[in-house]
């Protein structure tokens, strides 16, 4: 999507909070003996109290309002009876629509208490996604974003996952631009257009190189299993920089 008006701005700015709200209330809720479905539950109810619909549901009949992740799953977990418990990684992922307008955040939360190298990776984990953010600029190129989050990375002996892209998003979940890597790839010469709707959401793992199905046709495990995080936001490239949609 490309923001046109104040109007598109000012919906996908609504819709971006309210994601961005519900994500931050189940991060904090978040506790041992708690199934992800009781998670999943809490999300629901806040995403319909703000007349908001879950956007995985809506696109792709998703068995759950939101994706739960926990420890070896890194995308996509569906909501279950699956019992968090201390010392878990959980990866919550809470994309919505609301007016025709689609918002899409995500963030990895670690379960106390937490080990000294998992919490190194929460932190590294965000810093990898603002490096790409800070490359946004409107007649840059997009694969700029992927050269600074792989420089990153590598220096910190980190790997990414490569098969698990950032994409478009606004007028719904996915669009144009699809596959947007978070690791270098010279072979993409696409622009970014002033106005651009798209998410950033790199995968920093400790050894984890590609997405692998679980079998259950949705969930996705880190390969070679490996603890990985991800953290997401939606943004506006505008001239004056990137217009961070998510935020609470």
């Amino acid at each position: 999507m490309t923001v046109t008006s104040q109007t598109d701005l000012e919906e996908l700015r609504a819709i971006g909070r309210i994601v961005a709200q519900v994500l931050a209330a189940m991060g904090a809720a978040i506790e041992p003996g708690m199934t992800t479905r009781e998670l999943d539950d809490m999300g629901r109810k806040m995403l319909e109290r703000e007349g908001a619909r879950s956007a995985p549901e809506l696109a792709y009949r998703f068995p759950g309002a939101t994706c739960i992740s926990v420890n070896e799953e890194i995308a996509h977990g569906i909501p279950g009876e699956r019992v968090i418990r201390a010392g878990d990684l959980v990866n919550i992922d809470v994309s919505a629509e609301k007016n025709g307008y689609f918002g899409d955040t995500g963030a990895s939360f670690p379960v106390p208490p937490v080990k000294t190298h998992i919490d190194r990776l929460c932190r590294d984990g965000k810093r990898a996604m603002w490096e790409g953010i800070r490359a946004v600029r409107p007649g840059g190129r997009l694969n700029a974003i992927g050269e600074k989050i792989e420089r990153f990375a590598s220096k910190g002996g980190y790997s990414l996952i490569r098969n698990l892209a950032s994409h478009g998003v606004g007028a719904s979940l996915h669009e144009e631009p699809e596959g947007i890597a978070t690791w270098a790839d010279p072979s993409d010469r696409r622009i970014i257009r002033e106005g651009l709707v798209f998410t950033i959401e790199p995968f920093l793992s400790m050894g984890g190189e590609m997405a692998a199905e679980a079998g259950d046709g949705w969930t996705l495990l880190a390969d070679p299993v490996a603890p990985t995080v991800q953290y997401e936001h939606s943004l506006v490239a505008t001239k004056n920089g990137p217009v961070i949609l998510t935020l609470p």
